[in-house]
């Protein structure tokens, strides 16, 4: 029994909520998992290698809630009448016009351990939780970024003054019908990557950091497509395509892969007869079950950008991209946390806490270029929180 003024030590602590290393899938025996002796390696969980935060133009935001990124449209040149003076032209050139991002609010993912597990775990389980957690929140990342590149692709230049309209972003139809299979076509993905090389030329975006992003399975459809294609470096062609890293470039342009695009309105993959593309089964929760992409109908809490629902993205299947396609900006970069003192005392163990506060939005519209099978995707509005999670 609690008196006033007392502290009851057991009130605070839930057990669903505490992170057990010794049970197997978080129930049954807390300590099933021990070993007397380490028998083996130890499985890891997959890990997605984050891309997206080197490719955009990244800000650090200090002394307020969003950046201000300023756009200068082209202006004139008129030949000079002689006795004229000279005050700039008519017609008030180059007009200047502006984009906010806003940082969205803490983003967490936390784990508390249990100094006994600790104490009886066989394997380093506070530096394994905290790989885990550094995971969840560069994926985060990941995602938030490349919706942000699929949505400046469907949207015009902020910079539309009359006579003086810049450049908007570029959708490429992958593929010549509306089959989602063409996704996967390495012929088809090729056309569509010479298109937006050539649509990306003619909108006057720099050649410099252009790059692709596309899924595992395209990726690796494009290395199988040797010949005369070019994609492969015939110095080294053995070990590029046995080691998966062999696709150099297409028109220029720099190609990754990764499971964290929208793609055909599930993250990386989508599986089915209408793809082509069986699924290896024993998935898991990482392809095409995330329900920030899959039902997200209305604002997630902590989303202060508009990242687009998911029916935006049913027929995306693919990023092209130059740098200034898009931008982040970092309130906290991501950093990991541990509870130490009087709280570990208190609760016998520590809260592991990885942390980052950061937003993201397109900002040069033409330099992004969503590949689509199909329709192309209508442009998501800029009202929030319509489209937001």
């Amino acid at each position: 029994m609690a008196y006033p003024g007392s502290f009851d030590h057991q009130s605070n602590v839930n057990p669903a909520q505490l992170t057990r290393g010794g049970q197997l899938n978080a129930a049954g025996d807390a300590r099933a998992l021990y070993l007397k002796l380490f028998s083996g390696e130890m499985f890891k969980g997959f890990q997605n290698n984050t891309i997206a935060r080197d490719l955009v133009m990244k800000r650090t935001l200090k002394g307020g809630k969003s950046l201000q990124f300023v756009y200068t449209g082209r202006t004139t040149a008129e030949y000079h009448v002689p006795g004229q003076s000279i005050l700039g032209n008519d017609q008030g050139a180059p007009p200047v016009a502006e984009k906010t991002i806003t940082c969205d609010d803490l983003l967490i993912s936390s784990a508390f351990v249990y100094e006994l597990d600790e104490v009886l775990s066989h394997y380093d389980l506070r530096s394994e939780i905290s790989r885990k957690i550094g995971y969840a929140l560069a994926e985060k990342y990941d995602r938030l970024i490349f919706r942000q590149i699929a949505k400046g692709a469907r949207q015009a230049s902020p910079v539309a003054k009359a006579n003086f309209v810049e450049p908007g972003g570029t959708q490429v139809r992958v593929g010549t019908n509306d089959a989602l299979s063409d996704a996967y076509s390495a012929t088809a993905l090729i056309n569509a990557f010479y298109d937006a090389a050539a649509a990306m030329d003619e909108k006057g975006v720099s050649q410099d950091g252009r790059v692709g992003v596309l899924n595992p399975r395209q990726y690796y459809a494009l290395i199988q497509q040797t010949g005369d294609s070019g994609l492969i470096n015939r110095d080294v062609q053995g070990a590029a395509l046995q080691s998966g890293k062999g696709v150099i470039e297409i028109a220029g342009i720099k190609i990754y892969k990764s499971m964290n695009i929208p793609f055909l309105g599930n993250y990386g993959t989508k599986y089915g007869g209408a793809t082509g593309v069986t699924s290896p089964g024993n998935t898991g929760d990482f392809v095409g079950s995330d329900t920030e992409l899959e039902a997200a109908t209305a604002a997630e809490t902590g989303i202060n950008n508009n990242y687009g629902a998911q029916a935006a993205f049913d027929t995306s299947c693919g990023l092209i991209f130059q740098r200034e396609a898009a931008g982040c900006v970092e309130a906290i970069s991501p950093q990991v946390q541990v509870t130490s003192g009087d709280v570990s005392v208190i609760y016998q163990g520590d809260v592991i806490l990885g942390r980052l506060a950061m937003g993201a939005d397109f900002l040069n519209p033409a330099a992004c270029v969503e590949l689509h099978t199909g329709t192309a995707g209508a442009a998501f509005g800029t009202t929030y929180p319509a489209n937001a999670s």
